[in-house]
């Protein structure tokens, strides 16, 4: 991939809290520093016009790497960078980033009616000369996402659960976004709505030529959206690819547990292997490969070294036992 391709490069990004009692409890019981490691030394690259998901269990750190790209948290390590963005009127600037948060019941404003929560960042960004046309811009939006130009009138607790998640979106394109990171965009809402917004995703992406990094556990979401693939465990990176050929063959054993997880109309009784264990606490995770404890083809090795991201089949995997 050349520079020219990538619109985002995370490279060796940590970042970690400090989760330590007091200073004066930790002199009085001796007890050292603890460190929560919630991501720890990811990197990847993701190209303009492309869907990059990453999936993990709850706590594997991928919604603190989503608030990491948009910056909303500082990494304590590594860097996050973007490709630059050539304008219609020839200027050359870092591309617009916006964020589709989880729950659609908390990421609006409930006192503001649904206009001037689109507006607002057109008037902070001065994207439009006048009100006229603000207001013009703003019953586009709405139109675009599915939703009427009078529901600008109304107020978010007067929309269902998929109509806010369209609202959030038509916020979102309201800064003409270049890159939107989307952290679980529709694991609030019913299946059938799921989706509507998903279907509303992938138009918008082609009509505006738009960048996802989606997070998601959902790995029905994932395979539909996806482009390039990467899953996290314990804050590292296992596996990392194109989506669709680690859907077809994974290679890493945490991610041929994760889609052996998906259910298939074809073979609804099929035998699985199921997954063992619970995740281990990010404060004190397992020596050498995080994973080992519940892995199926560990050896033990597996417990004393740190596996590194190896290439194997055209992608990148974290285990040294899987062959291509």
């Amino acid at each position: 991939m050349s520079d020219h391709d990538a619109i985002l490069s995370v490279e060796n990004a940590s970042c970690h809290f400090d989760v330590s009692a007091s200073w004066l409890q930790r002199v009085a019981s001796r007890a050292p520093r603890r460190l929560l490691k919630a991501v720890e030394d990811v990197s990847f690259t993701v190209r303009r016009g492309t869907t990059f998901s990453i999936v993990g269990e709850s706590g594997c750190g991928k919604s603190t790497l989503a608030r990491m790209i948009v910056g909303l948290q500082s990494p304590t390590s590594g860097s996050i960078r973007f490709g630059d963005i050539c304008r219609a009127d020839g200027k050359v600037e870092m591309p617009r980033l916006q964020m589709i948060f989880q729950d659609p019941f908390a990421s609006l404003n409930p006192r503001w009616r649904v206009g001037d929560i689109v507006a607002e960042p057109i008037r902070e960004l001065k994207l439009r000369a006048t009100e006229a046309e603000t207001l013009t811009r703003v019953s586009e939006l709405l139109v675009t996402v599915g939703l009427s130009a009078q529901d600008a009138t109304r107020y978010p607790h007067e929309f269902s659960g998929g109509q806010r998640q369209r609202i959030s979106i038509a916020r979102a394109l309201a800064t003409e976004a270049d890159v939107m990171v989307c952290d679980e965009p529709t694991s609030a809402l019913d299946v059938s709505v799921q989706a509507q917004i998903l279907n509303l995703m992938v138009r918008l992406q082609k009509q505006f030529n738009l960048t996802y990094v989606l997070i998601s556990h959902n790995l029905s979401v994932v395979r539909h959206m996806s482009d390039q693939l990467a899953i996290m465990y314990l804050g590292r990176i296992v596996e990392i690819g194109d989506a669709e050929e680690i859907f077809k063959s994974p290679s890493h054993p945490y991610t041929r547990l994760l889609i052996d997880t998906i259910p298939q109309v074809d073979a609804p009784n099929r035998a699985r292997e199921p997954m063992s264990g619970e995740v281990p606490s990010p404060i004190s995770p397992p020596t050498g490969c995080t994973f080992h404890p519940r892995c199926q083809i560990a050896v033990p090795s597996c417990a004393v070294d740190r596996p590194e991201l190896l290439t194997v089949g055209g992608r990148l995997v974290a285990c040294p036992h899987v062959r291509p």
